[in-house]
């Protein structure tokens, strides 16, 4: 369980069209991360997977279901989308935070948390290593730990396909490692996982295949060594990239100050 797919998809906002046909999947057990230039649409095709934009053409589907066909509750049973944008919630303990990830097991007048809510949120906290910050205001957490409690959010929503919008923007180097570690491990477990990351580098360590955005298309979708290619990259940022290897993994690099290409 946990298959996300598009099919020929183009994505439109205000009449002008940002991507077209996209053909992409995730399934369990898979890490694919989504890169691009700002502004090529990473944000609107995460949003169009779980169901929140309507596709201008084409389809966006979970386990071959239409997703914008599932109830509220049914699609956040089965996705959680985690944005860079989501409003910190004041009053509330890091505990109380996570354990709204459950409304999506309840029917919308049950408030009563039950038995297997509280069991839920504590195993989401102890997964995510905030146990012993559980009671803590949630507004009071570091940007890192603020991550690490919407990712509980989503475990305890027991979505099996996790979209992450750039979860590591604005951490330090260990903070952003041990969310992607993190989520390493999830797709380990069995969940589709899918994340707009910045850093071609962290795409590289840590996701199964890259998808890379740019000229309104799918310029490819491949595993590292592969999605990686230097012209690919050119193409979609417009930067001049070098590619290495270390300890056996892809990396890249812009060509320093003249790395600009010319005519884009």
């Amino acid at each position: 369980m946990g298959h996300v797919r598009l099919d020929r998809v183009r994505l439109a906002i205000g009449g002008r069209t940002l991507l077209e046909e996209i053909d992409f999947e995730a399934a369990p057990g898979e890490f694919v991360a989504i890169v691009g230039p700002n502004g090529v649409g990473k944000t609107t095709l995460l949003r169009a997977m779980a169901g929140y934009l309507p596709v201008a053409a084409g389809s966006a589907s979970y386990e071959s279901v239409d997703v914008r066909a599932l109830d509220q509750q049914a699609r956040a049973r089965s996705i959680a989308l985690i944005g860079d944008d989501v409003e910190t919630p004041h009053g509330m303990s890091v505990r109380e935070v996570v354990l709204t990830g459950r409304f999506a097991h309840r029917a919308w007048w049950d408030w009563v948390t039950g038995d297997a809510d509280l069991l839920a949120t504590e195993a989401a906290l102890a997964r995510v290593a905030l146990s012993a910050l559980a009671d803590r205001a949630f507004d009071t957490l570091s940007s890192g730990e603020r991550q690490r409690a919407w990712l509980g959010l989503a475990l305890a929503q027991d979505a099996r396909t996790l979209l992450l919008d750039e979860p590591t923007s604005h951490l330090d180097a260990r903070y952003a490692l041990e969310i992607l570690a993190l989520l390493r491990e999830l797709a380990n477990d069995g969940r589709a996982i899918v994340a707009v990351l910045h850093d071609l580098n962290e795409a590289a360590a840590f996701a199964d295949r890259i998808a890379v955005l740019g000229e309104r298309q799918l310029l490819a979708c491949d595993v590292p060594q592969v999605a990686l290619e230097p012209a690919l990259l050119e193409r979609a940022f417009g930067v001049a990239f070098e590619r290495f290897t270390i300890d056996g993994g892809t990396r890249v690099l812009a060509r320093g100050p003249n790395a600009l290409v010319k005519g884009i």
